[in-house]
């Protein structure tokens, strides 16, 4: 086998192997809060709410959220994972070894975003076993289901890269999570039907991306959708392989890693 093949799968196996024992080592910050913050979601909005808002189509209003929660902690770990774990080799100058090493770019970013899809996957994981406690789920498009996860973790932990790859401080960290990410994830469609609301605010909620795929993931569950599924993974294949050529740009280029 090619020595520089070799060199770069070495490096992309160490890379992810720290990435996913840091998840696991410190489980209790990386997992277990979105378990509880979950379940107090499906006690009130599910048990408490779900009770006075009853039937959303053919499924009951806690089966209708079990989606967008699941995909809305998915979104959150993947996210979160990349942007804290890259910008930390920034913080503690690691990155500069990694820099002066031979590993091409696509190592570094396959290994850092592989890190926040498995921390995704794993909290996502952990939500649908305590959605089951709560409901039952029939998987309408368990293909679907499986791409659309997977596509989304794959672009929120590029879009954590992207993020700490302008970061100079941990502050600029925590900001698009603040008042970005959680405002249009919360506003994406998570707990309500879109068609519920004003014309005005349907077309307004239509530039939110969240909303795709919150939809398309909630179409491969339950079978249900407020927007065209086709379009929603269209829109997001395109995004994500748009974000991983901006990102495998800047990191080619130096910026935000070389002084």
């Amino acid at each position: 086998m090619n020595t520089v093949l070799v060199t770069n799968l070495t490096g992309l196996k160490t890379i992810v192997n720290k990435e996913v024992g840091r998840i696991l080592r410190i489980w209790s910050q990386t997992l277990l809060p979105s378990a509880i913050t979950t379940t107090l979601y499906f006690i009130i909005f599910g048990q408490l709410i779900g009770r006075r808002v009853g039937m959303i189509g053919d499924v009951s209003y806690m089966q209708y959220i079990v989606p967008g929660l699941i995909m809305m902690s998915v979104i959150t770990s993947a996210y979160a994972n990349v942007s804290t774990s890259f910008f930390s080799l920034k913080f503690q100058r690691s990155i500069e070894e990694i820099i002066i090493s031979p590993l091409a770019t696509w190592v570094l970013i396959i290994g850092y975003i592989s890190g926040g899809v498995i921390r995704g996957l794993l909290v996502g994981g952990i939500v649908t076993i305590i959605a089951l406690l709560f409901t039952h789920l029939h998987i309408a498009h368990f293909g679907l289901m499986i791409f659309v996860v997977l596509c989304s973790a794959i672009f929120f932990a590029l879009a954590g890269l992207f993020n700490a790859l302008f970061a100079t401080k941990f502050d600029d960290v925590m900001l698009v999570p603040t008042f970005i990410l959680t405002p249009l994830t919360y506003l994406g469609g998570v707990f309500y039907s879109i068609s519920m609301l004003p014309s005005f605010f349907q077309k307004l909620s239509m530039l939110n991306p969240i909303l795709y795929l919150v939809n398309a993931f909630r179409y491969g569950v339950l079978g249900i959708s407020d927007i065209a599924v086709t379009a929603a993974v269209g829109i997001l294949v395109i995004l994500t392989v748009a974000l991983y050529i901006v990102c495998w740009r800047l990191i080619k280029t130096g910026y935000g890693i070389r002084e």
